[in-house]
């Protein structure tokens, strides 16, 4: 190397990469300062000493293919002992003695090369990204085509094939409405960018997806539009499960606001929440002076309000925050008052924490004016009936004592004929002539009381009778047990009769069935016309009639019932007596243990 001038080493010196020369031998002849900076001063020694530390040649030394086959050789390498990446060059070069000497030109690449490397990593990464993410993404021109897009949205949208996809027309096969693609480019053009926006796609079967997309704006260098870039999440699912919860939301909404019942929710503290119409309607305070506003207390009384707190808090009335039925009654604003049943609940968070109560007002005014009325009816009915059985018991008291009377009278007369008018004994025995007479003249009026004037007659429909009466018995039946069967006539079943007989009647079978149903059972009843003939048969599946007694159940003062129950056998009597008094009849058959069954016959009535 001595033939090398001080100027050349210096501008070798200068390079900003490592330069150095070896012999054959493998000998360091020359290392310029960025190589001697890198691996230190190495002139000397073995070069694969100085770059690896190692015994032998390095790996990617092209030892033969410069010293014997004087070529030039390219490659990239990497030095662990700096934690580097070189371009290598390497060169045969001929000294003037004769000898040949290796020229390795290293230039650190290592920022590039892994530059390279991370950009490459990121776009493996952004391409698994692509193909895989479970969202729709894509890539679209400004004039409405679709550049480039990932498998997740071809599948959205119901494609197999990319190259038909890019082919689509966005504003006219993938937007429901052009418009919509118009507005879409107004906005993100306008703004750079759309987050969450929602809009109607089209799938390739025709069914409409909502969409949610989320993109920008792609620019050239000189800043003007390409198109746009983003992401496209299916909410059809979610949008179809958001009008389902509408739906039912608008549907109990309407049924809360539609009930004719008063429905209410208080807070903790008793501030009403909500009022809907039937509460306005019952109450006579409308909902935008009460929600939020007034306090339930304000409705009724503070200690009505405790008593229901303590009645929830209770599990003897329906169990733990729940009240089954509470009668209630409160004064409106204007002075009525309202009668009526109260149930409620408490509403509990996830934690078991009480979050609120909601009430059910049931307005009762006309159920118990009705029920107070069908009651003085019926206690008027069987008032009659009494009256009824004791004008046939003074029937038959009169007519048992007209006989003998006739036979004293007729016995006193033919003794006036013995006694003369001027004997003592005459007056005695005409006053007592005139003591009987009288009581003949009082037996009279005693059997005119007990048969009075025949009731009015009118026309009557008997489903209508049947229907009324299971009005006033309904809650009894209930009470009791019995589940009543109604097999009536469609058309209307006509007779000309006395309302208040026919229906003091019925009245006597009802109860019966009942007093023979003591643990409950069916009650059957129903009306059928044959051959001009209504036939009304009322069955139940009580305890039954014996044999031997079938046929007195008509008779004056016979019963079955023991001293505990009220009756005197005079009932099935009085029914028998109206019934053969409207031209019909009556007949009674039975099974012990098992059912009876009473049969009413009336002629239809004929205009």
């Amino acid at each position: 190397m001595a033939d090398h001038t001080p100027r050349l080493l210096d501008a070798l010196d200068a390079f900003e990469d490592g330069i150095y020369i070896i012999n054959d031998d493998y000998t360091v002849e020359y290392m310029n300062k960025f190589m001697k900076e890198l691996f230190g001063d190495g002139v000397g020694k073995k070069c694969h000493s100085v770059l690896s530390g190692s015994d032998t040649p390095c790996d990617w030394c092209k030892y033969d293919e410069i010293f014997l086959k004087n070529e030039t050789h390219h490659s990239q390498v990497y030095v662990e002992s700096v934690d580097k990446i070189f371009a290598l060059s390497e060169l045969p070069v001929s000294n003037q003695d004769g000898t040949k000497s290796k020229l390795s030109l290293y230039r650190d690449i290592t920022h590039s090369v892994r530059q390279e490397e991370k950009l490459k990593s990121s776009k493996a990464s952004y391409q698994r990204l692509f193909t895989h993410v479970g969202c729709g993404v894509f890539i679209s021109s400004k004039e409405g085509r679709f550049l480039d897009v990932n498998p997740t949205l071809l599948k959205m949208l119901g494609y197999q094939h990319k190259d038909e996809f890019l082919s689509l027309d966005l504003a006219k096969d993938v937007y429901l409405k052009p418009e919509d693609r118009r507005k879409y480019r107004e906005i993100i053009e306008k703004n750079g960018k759309v987050i969450d926006y929602e809009v109607p796609w089209r799938r390739r079967d025709g069914h409409i997806l909502h969409l949610l997309l989320t993109s920008n704006v792609r620019y050239d260098t000189n800043g003007d539009i390409l198109g746009y870039e983003g992401i496209v999440v299916d909410q059809t699912r979610r949008k179809k499960q958001e009008n389902e919860i509408k739906e039912a939301h608008d549907f109990l909404d309407k049924i809360i606001s539609c009930s004719p019942n008063a429905i209410m929710a208080m807070d903790l503290t008793g501030l009403i929440r909500l009022w809907n119409q039937g509460a306005e309607d019952i109450f006579g305070v409308k909902a935008e002076d009460v929600v939020g506003k007034m306090n339930i207390q304000q409705l009724y009384s503070k200690k009505v309000a405790k008593k229901v707190t303590q009645m929830l808090r209770d599990e003897g009335y329906g169990g733990k925050g729940k009240l089954n039925s509470y009668p209630l009654n409160f004064k409106k604003s204007d002075g009525d008052v309202v009668e009526g049943n109260l149930s409620a609940s408490l509403l509990y968070d996830d934690k078991g924490n009480e979050v609120a109560s909601v009430g059910l007002f049931v307005d009762l005014q006309e159920l118990l004016k009705t029920e107070r009325e069908l009651g003085e009816a019926r206690q008027h009915l069987l008032q009659s009936e009494k009256l009824a059985a004791m004008g046939r018991l003074t029937s038959q008291i009169a007519h048992e004592l007209n006989n003998p009377l006739f036979g004293i009278m007729n016995t006193l007369e033919l003794m006036k004929t013995e006694i003369s008018p001027e004997n003592k004994r005459r007056k005695l025995l005409d006053m007592s002539l005139s003591e009987i007479v009288r009581l003949a003249d009082m037996l009279r009026k005693m059997l005119s009381f007990s048969k009075p004037d025949e009731q009015k007659r009118q026309e009557i429909d008997i489903n209508i009778i049947i229907d009324e009466l299971m009005l006033l018995y309904e809650k009894r039946f209930r009470e009791s047990s019995i589940k009543v069967e109604l097999d009536l006539e469609k058309e209307p079943s006509m007779i000309w009769g006395s309302k208040d007989q026919l229906r003091q009647v019925f009245i006597n079978l009802f109860s019966n069935a009942m007093d023979a149903m003591p643990e409950g059972g069916d009650l059957m009843i129903s009306t059928r016309v044959v051959m001009g003939k209504l036939f009304i048969t009322v069955r139940d599946t009580g305890t039954g009639i014996k044999k031997e007694h079938i046929e007195k159940v008509f008779d004056s003062f016979f019963t079955t019932k023991n001293e505990s129950v009220q009756g005197v056998g005079l009932g099935l009597s009085v029914c028998y007596g109206f019934i053969k008094d409207h031209e019909g009849d009556i007949i009674v058959e039975s099974q012990v243990g098992k059912w009876t069954k009473f049969t009413v016959t009336l002629p239809v009535y004929k205009s």
